[in-house]
């Protein structure tokens, strides 16, 4: 195992749903021993519903958190940050509020009735007013867009980027993935900085069990690129409005059997090419039009390989659908 990845199946949950329902449509079923680590319960905090027993939360200096606990039949939960107890506004409700100094912060969240957790890694952001000629403490981030494309919100320059450090670089984000795997390939630091959106930590899930749904037993998603600065975006030639900058995109592949960092041959044709990117975009694009997870509409491109990389998939949650590179 790559010493970028986490250790196999973080918490214990079931196959989700939504997985197990794709699996029965294809005739398969899910990859053997896969969990998809999803807690006893699930919360709504920072605009998104979170059903993992680990996860993380990206938020401004002083901001004013309301989590919510969602559904029914829940019995007595109890919320602490850093170990100390945050009261209850309401049964199943509470309000915290963010510390005026970026960092990490551990929100955690109870079911006394059986002991169940769900940990929520909280990133204080650098406010983006602290960047001076477009560099955040020597580490160059570069500039964003005046106007924002489209006009969407989702477009606007940042307003804070997370500090990556020694000592957080490793946390789990998700139940699948730490913050490190998202890392802009510049140079420089430590420390660096990066945006990453909670949204795109749900996609990723989402289709990381649809992936064992399908019967390919995949730990998590190798990422070829996740957040770019602007200066790095730039530099490689990318668009200048590639969702990579906002920390809403990834680009990833299976690299399971062998882990050689580059694409597994999924369609078992021996060979590694083109055609398993498009495997996993079909798998992926067929997937897209789940009611259930309509919030992670996004963006969904498929290449092949260079002399620098393998086949992959992009994949981001815009807020609006855009497909290319499938024919």
């Amino acid at each position: 195992m790559r010493p970028d990845r986490l250790p196999p199946r973080l918490g214990a949950g079931r196959v989700t749903s939504v997985a197990a329902l794709v699996g029965l449509l294809l005739g398969v079923g899910p990859a053997s021993g896969f969990s998809p680590g999803k807690a006893s319960f699930s919360i709504r905090a920072n605009g998104e519903t979170i059903p993992y027993e680990v996860f993380a939360l990206f938020l401004m200096p002083g901001q004013r958190l309301e989590v919510k606990s969602v559904g029914s039949g829940l019995t007595d939960l109890e919320m602490t940050a850093d170990g100390v107890a945050v009261q209850r506004a309401a049964p199943g409700r509470w309000i915290w509020q963010a510390p005026t100094t970026s960092g990490l912060r551990v929100l955690r969240i109870t079911d006394v009735a059986t002991g169940r957790t769900m940990t929520l890694n909280s990133f204080v952001l650098v406010p983006a007013t602290a960047l001076e000629d477009g560099y955040l403490n020597g580490y160059r981030i570069g500039s964003y867009p005046a106007q924002p494309f489209r006009g969407l919100s989702a477009y606007r320059p940042p307003r804070g980027f997370v500090e990556v450090t020694e000592a957080n670089r490793s946390t789990p984000v998700s139940p699948h993935f730490t913050l490190e795997r998202f890392l802009c390939k510049q140079a420089g630091g430590p420390p660096q900085y990066l945006i990453l959106r909670e949204r795109l930590l749900l996609k990723l899930e989402y289709l990381l069990a649809l992936v064992n749904a399908k019967g390919i037993d995949a730990d998590t998603f190798a990422i070829l690129s996740g957040f770019r600065t602007p200066s790095y975006n730039h530099a490689i030639g990318n668009v200048p409005n590639s969702r990579h900058q906002w920390g809403g995109a990834a680009d990833i592949f299976v690299d399971e059997s062998p882990q050689d960092g580059v694409m597994d041959d999924l369609n078992h044709d021996g060979k590694v090419d083109l055609l398993d990117a498009q495997y996993l975009y079909r798998l992926f694009e067929g997937a897209s039009g789940s009611a259930e997870h309509r919030e992670l509409t996004g963006g969904l491109g498929v290449y092949g390989s260079t002399s620098t990389h393998g086949p992959f998939v992009h994949v981001d949650a815009r807020g609006y659908r855009a497909r290319w590179g499938e024919r």
